[in-house]
């Protein structure tokens, strides 16, 4: 079988560490098969893909398409002025798809693939029009330069990370679309539940949730020094360590989380960690450094506060005593919550969306709700004041893991859905 990935991020957010780990497994129990991946760049998830052994195709995505999003940067906008701007970003993006779909539908006839499985929004429009309008199955007969042609049109798989019920637009255009779509995948129940509410018409989706490398993320190992990566000196006497490690997107919490530290009472002795990044395209939808910076140093904090940037999640997950997951809309998976479970790290996740189906509160980890920073707080001090707390929640965070998110499973459940498409 042939199976082509599309992703319209070259980046290395939660979907695309994801999609990783699917090729990873797909190559190790679907040795025979062909795996490709058409990306828009050379960011970090070309490095990891090739790594995995997977044959990539960059096909640059238009600027106007990479930055067009309902969230981007005009939602504090007023009512009509949100709507024009977000109707001038769409008209552009729309004058930019049929360059991109051309180059798209040559790259596909190239790898003659049986499925083509696409990740996030974007990319599943664009892979359903790529697909549904330009018949690949029908031309692959002639020569191409990937190996043997596969009878009839590719099966498109949509992949759904993401909730899309509360997303006008983004529901309108895969409404439009779904009927060329085969199967459809979903990381959580929540997700599921939600593409059924908004997509009536669609296939019913197929839960499959997502793994982690429990080769890497183990509770001993290399851990990165946190405060040297972030240009600091070492703190004095042992502070606990708590950290929040996400991409900048304004939904992740970061705010929450450093409100949060801000009400700590003096007794407890912690030094926080903000661990990554703004990484996508999209405009506006991110936090800036110099944003953070300026809340920290504004509640107080800034002393207490390191901004690392973008590290490896295991070695700086192993570097925390407690991992923060402070996530103010419903997570629709909440991969850091299973790699720092993965890594035996006590763990906070705010309890909304697929993250509570990840986890047994008061068991294998902590919840508060989202956006309560005084909540928070609180189960902060509770674990900074009982280390044994700490050391049970990592200990059965730990087993949960070792049986939930093992990369093989995955990869078994993802190829039984190629196999009954195909």
């Amino acid at each position: 079988m042939r199976v082509v990935f599309l992703s319209v991020s070259d980046q290395l957010g939660g979907s695309e560490i994801a999609l990783v780990d699917m090729m990873a497994g797909l190559r190790r129990v679907r040795s025979g098969w062909t795996i490709g991946l058409v990306l828009p760049g050379r960011g970090p998830l070309l490095a990891r893909a090739e790594a995995a052994g997977v044959d990539c195709t960059i096909l640059a995505l238009p600027r106007a398409i990479a930055r067009v999003g309902e969230f981007a940067g005009i939602s504090a906008q007023p009512g009509i002025a949100r709507r024009a701007m977000l109707g001038a970003r769409m008209l552009t993006a729309a004058a930019a798809t049929p360059t991109y779909l051309r180059k798209l539908r040559k790259v596909l006839r190239a790898y003659k693939p049986s499925i083509v499985h696409t990740n996030g929004f974007k990319a599943h429009v664009l892979g359903a029009r790529a697909v549904g309008s330009a018949g690949l199955g029908a031309r692959a007969a002639g020569t191409g330069s990937r190996g043997a042609s596969t009878a009839g049109s590719p099966k498109v798989v949509w992949h759904m990370h993401e909730y899309v019920g509360d997303r006008g637009v983004s529901r309108k255009l895969l409404a439009a679309h779904v009927s060329s779509v085969s199967a459809i995948l979903a990381n959580s129940a929540s997700v599921a539940a939600d593409v059924r509410r908004a997509l009536p018409a669609a296939v019913l989706p197929t839960v499959i949730y997502n793994a982690v490398d429990l080769a890497s993320f183990v509770p001993v190992g290399p851990a990165e020094d946190l405060d040297a990566r972030a240009g600091l000196p070492p703190p004095s006497g042992s502070p606990l360590r708590v950290g929040l490690i996400a991409t900048f997107a304004r939904w992740k919490g970061h705010e929450v989380f450093l409100r949060a530290i801000a009400a700590l009472p003096p007794s407890a002795d912690v030094r926080a960690y903000v661990i990554g990044e703004p990484i996508y395209a999209t405009a506006g939808s991110q936090h800036t450094f110099e944003e953070l910076k300026r809340l920290a140093a504004g509640l107080g904090i800034a002393e207490r506060v390191a901004f690392t940037g973008y590290l490896r999640s295991a070695p700086a997950m192993r570097a925390l005593d407690i991992v923060v997951h402070a996530s103010t809309r419903p997570e629709p998976f909440g991969l850091v919550i299973a790699e720092a479970m993965a890594c035996g790290r006590a763990t906070i996740v705010s309890a909304a969306g697929g993250a509570t189906e990840l986890i047994e509160p008061e068991v294998d980890a902590l919840t508060h709700v989202p956006g309560d920073a005084a909540e928070l707080a609180r189960q902060i001090a509770r674990l900074a004041a009982d280390r044994s707390l700490r050391e049970t929640l990592g200990a059965r965070a730990y087993a949960t893991a070792r049986r939930r998110f093992d990369p093989d499973r995955l990869a078994g459940e993802l190829a039984q859905v190629y196999e009954r498409l195909s």
